[in-house]
């Protein structure tokens, strides 16, 4: 079982049952079923300061992933996979953040594969 923790409050009408299903669905492209992942909500300040202590970037940020296990496939299960972290006001699409953050953790780059993190995202949400 995957289990997702939300931590701080998501915006109105962002509900608990759609993050998890948003996060099983990116998990599940992957082929993982278990684990953990927290999705956290934050304010600007918060995610400018981890911006810049993690990634050396000035400012805020939509959307932040620390991966804690790794991204081997073979790793015992199940797994700390890790923290999604969402600036709302920041993030024009929240359910893109959700499913953006998750395949981070799971090893997809979109700054280095070619796209095909990115066309993933596009796949994954249009099937709502």
């Amino acid at each position: 079982m995957l289990e997702v923790e939300i931590v701080g409050r998501p915006p109105t009408g962002f509900e608990r049952a759609e993050i998890e299903r948003l996060v099983k669905l990116a998990a599940a492209s992957a082929s993982v079923e278990s684990g953990h992942v927290a999705v956290e909500f934050v304010n600007a300040e918060t995610i400018a300061a981890l911006n810049r202590a993690h990634r050396n970037r000035a400012g805020p940020t939509d959307v932040l992933s620390f991966p804690i296990d790794g991204t081997d496939p073979a790793a015992a299960a199940p797994r700390e996979l890790g923290d999604v972290v969402i600036c709302p006001e920041r993030t024009a699409d929240l359910r893109e953040a959700v499913v953006h953050g998750v395949l981070h953790l799971l090893g997809m780059d979109h700054e280095t594969d070619g796209g095909e993190m990115l066309a993933l995202q596009r796949e994954l949400l249009d099937g709502r």
